[in-house]
């Protein structure tokens, strides 16, 4: 797509309109720390300026370092089950723009993009906004616009200065705390925690998905100043046999946190029976077009894509590796420059053949530091000057009882989807 600087003097087309917003702003997905912005003057400045479509909006607000994604989709399968007219907003995107808003599975429509981006230029310049807070304010006035019952927001990174958290939600949810991004959130545990805490509102329940030793008092203590009730996934009623029989390994944990939430709805009033439950757990995929973890591809061999980026979300990947029957392990891999490569380098498997590639996008860490950085940690493989070409090697390489994982990135997983 041919970049276009000067937007002023025509009406622009759809295309035009996500070209804008993807190339002429700063968008931390492409560039990373340039686009953060530490602060949400400008969100509520222009969410001000559009007369606030987040106030009309009952949502769910959720955060945490890995499992958002799915924990939204679960919830919003559940409550479309029930009958709801169900918003999602959700990051980043994998193959185009309008995946990070969706109304009962289905895209943003792309007249709505057009006319937001053509009716509101000019206020944009106005405030300097950036990708991020652009696309969160559009999600609000398409939730408004539509008349959505319930919109399901999942925060970009952190929470006390995500754009996100500008809402006023009927339940509070954070799946899980690991490292992340601590250039922005911090160094240690209850330094992120106590970012991702910032989504907890006064007087509004809050779900912890994961018990963690370094974090619990960091959410307690801010709760009880909040008087806001807390509970915590792991210590609550178990999600019954029919919900988990579909999932293992890390959706497990993030079946229990949905499901925990979901009963927090219902205790606020919100009408939800135990079959659009089972059967929202169930059609997740179906209900909410659902990409990006452990999306098994094809069964001989066996190809599977997964998005995990981070320590945490590398182990839980390994952990459902161990389930799989297999001969040999082909894994294509690329990861950004602002992630810490050593924490998930030795987390990876030696015993796989490796496939370097780095996405096509200015954060991505360049192939050969790449491969050098994964020699020092005895995994050994060749590089690629594409994701693309990595993939068709290692399905060139595979017999038919192998398994190739693309992993590492969420933009790796996008090149190949």
């Amino acid at each position: 797509m041919e970049k276009i600087t000067d937007f002023s003097s025509r009406m622009m087309t759809y295309s035009d309109a996500v070209n804008y917003l993807l190339e002429q702003l700063p968008m931390f997905q492409r560039v990373g720390a340039a686009a953060y912005r530490a602060d949400l003057g400008n969100i509520i400045t222009l969410c001000s300026i559009l007369d606030n479509p987040q106030k009309d909006l009952r949502c769910i607000h959720i955060a945490g370092t890995n499992g958002k994604g799915s924990v939204s989709h679960f919830i919003a399968s559940a409550l479309q089950e029930q009958g709801y007219k169900v918003g999602l907003f959700v990051s980043p995107h994998y193959r185009e723009y309008r995946e990070r808003i969706k109304i009962n599975g289905r895209y943003i429509s792309k007249p709505f993009i057009t006319k937001f981006v053509n009716d509101n230029l000019e206020k944009f310049k106005t405030v300097n906004a950036s990708f991020f807070e652009i696309t969160t304010a559009m999600a609000f006035a398409y939730f408004k616009a539509k008349k959505v019952d319930y919109a399901i927001i999942e925060t970009g990174m952190g929470g006390r200065l995500d754009s996100t958290n500008i809402i006023s939600p009927l339940l509070s949810v954070i799946t899980n705390i690991s490292f992340d991004h601590v250039q922005f959130l911090g160094n240690t545990l209850p330094l992120i925690a106590g970012e991702k805490a910032g989504i907890i509102k006064p007087q509004t329940p809050v779900v912890i998905g994961e018990t963690q030793r370094l974090t619990k008092s960091v959410f307690t203590h801010i709760a009880k100043e909040k008087n806001s009730p807390i509970v915590f996934a792991d210590q609550s009623v178990l999600a019954p046999m029919s919900i988990t029989k579909n999932y293992s390994g890390y959706q497990l944990k993030n079946c229990q946190t949905a499901f925990t939430a979901l009963q927090q709805l219902k205790s606020v009033g919100i009408a939800l029976n135990s079959k659009s439950i089972v059967d929202g757990f169930k059609n997740v995929v179906k209900n909410t077009a659902f990409i990006g973890r452990w999306m098994v591809m094809q069964k001989s061999p066996i190809i599977i894509f997964d998005s995990a980026h981070n320590q945490a979300g590398l182990e839980e990947i390994i952990e459902l590796l161990l389930h799989q029957k297999y001969n040999r392990l082909h894994i294509v891999y690329g990861t950004v420059g602002d992630k810490d490569i050593t924490k998930n380098l030795k987390t990876l498997p030696k015993n796989a053949t490796y496939y370097f590639c780095a996405a096509k996008l200015p954060r991505a860490l360049p192939v050969d530091t790449v491969q050098l950085e994964a020699k020092r940690y005895k995994l050994n493989g060749e590089t690629y000057t594409s994701v693309k070409s990595a993939f068709q090697a290692a399905k060139n390489t595979a017999n038919q009882r192998d398994l190739i994982l693309v992993v590492g990135s969420v933009f790796v997983v996008a090149e190949v989807l």
